[in-house]
């Protein structure tokens, strides 16, 4: 059975914030436990969800669009240009 990737990612930021949140809880009884869980949580957000996130959503996009070059600056500048013409 194929999972779609948002379902992937979902549960993987979810099970990565039950571990810090447990991670919390039990710092106070067993703190390597407990630092673990948090450290766990957190690669879990920023070294597996955050990049699969990023490369589901900018699938199929250019990344000359959204770099800030010569070209760009002029269009920039000729948009608002005509949004100020307009107002």
């Amino acid at each position: 059975m194929f999972l779609k990737s948002k379902y992937i990612i979902t549960l993987i930021v979810l099970s990565s914030l039950v571990a810090i949140i447990y991670g919390f809880t039990v710092i106070e009884e067993d703190p390597a436990l407990g630092n673990k869980c948090i450290g766990f949580g957190t690669v879990g957000l920023f070294l597996i969800a955050m990049p699969l996130f990023l490369f589901k959503e900018s699938k199929g996009k250019k990344v000359k669009d959204y770099m800030l070059s010569e070209e760009n600056i002029k269009k920039m500048r000729e948009n608002q240009e005509k949004k100020s013409k307009n107002s």
